[in-house]
């Protein structure tokens, strides 16, 4: 039983085709009908022209949308060389960079990157996730203030093992980034609604040790992982260096 849906609508399904979605990547998931699904947890839909994934628990907070614009993440790409995904990913390097965003999400940090002067690949391979993300790049690529941004930023609907291990040589990044979802041990992980909405619907990264290593594999200069502060490193692998936040850590893997 799928924990969500995406809600059938012509406007929606025009939406998806505008973003350059297949339509197949919500196969399995279409329904017109939200009620009698008692394993239901959130619904995909387009609501006044923005696509939102809506939680039917009330306790989870307001409906999850992609804004790179406004609020909190407006803010921090304005201010982007100034943000420690922005520090791991460089180094010392003063050049630009490529850079993989393996676990793009809502790609926050892929539109930090950017910003930061990156040229971006972003991998995302839910759907109800690529949706949002898709739906968000694209409303931000319109604005005066995030085009150029936007276009730093090469989407792709996929599975990151898949994509990294199949990059011909001349595609091969400098730095892949990975923000897993790991299962976590601490009820902190579960505090942000948002947090608690993703687990529901998207579930953990069980895969990610072994994307540790795929991408190990396929960068030219380092691998950069964000981990909660006081959480083990990914499959155990010692880090060459860190840099640590108040609550959240960045291991860096030199190639």
């Amino acid at each position: 039983m799928t924990s969500w849906i995406a809600v059938d609508q012509p406007d929606f399904r025009t939406r998806v085709r505008q973003l350059n979605l297949p339509l197949a990547c919500l196969d399995g998931h279409w329904s017109s009908h939200v009620t009698d699904q008692s394993e239901l947890k959130a619904v995909l839909e387009i609501r006044d022209g923005v696509v939102q994934l809506r939680p039917l628990d009330k306790a989870l907070g307001n409906p999850v949308m992609v804004d790179f614009i406004h609020g909190k993440t407006g803010f921090r790409f304005l201010r982007a060389q100034h943000e420690m995904v922005v520090k791991a990913v460089a180094g010392r390097s003063k050049e630009p960079l490529t850079v993989v965003d393996a676990t793009a999400g809502l790609g926050r940090d892929s539109f930090i990157l950017a910003a930061a002067g990156f040229a971006v690949r972003s991998i995302e391979r839910h759907p109800a996730i690529a949706c949002l993300l898709w739906d968000g790049m694209d409303r931000a690529r319109l604005s005066p203030e995030g085009g150029a941004v936007a276009d730093r930023i090469a989407l792709q609907w996929g599975v990151a093992h898949t994509v990294l291990r199949d990059l011909p040589e001349v595609e091969r990044p400098d730095v892949v980034y990975l923000d897993p979802m790991f299962p976590e041990r601490t009820k902190q992980a579960l505090v942000k609604k948002e947090m608690r909405l993703f687990r529901d619907v998207v579930g953990d990264d069980l895969d990610g040790e072994e994307l540790l290593q795929v991408a190990l594999d396929a960068a030219g200069k380092r691998v950069v992982v964000k981990r909660p502060r006081k959480a083990e490193p990914v499959a155990g692998r010692k880090p060459g260096y860190q840099l640590l936040g108040k609550s959240s850590r960045f291991d860096v893997y030199p190639v």
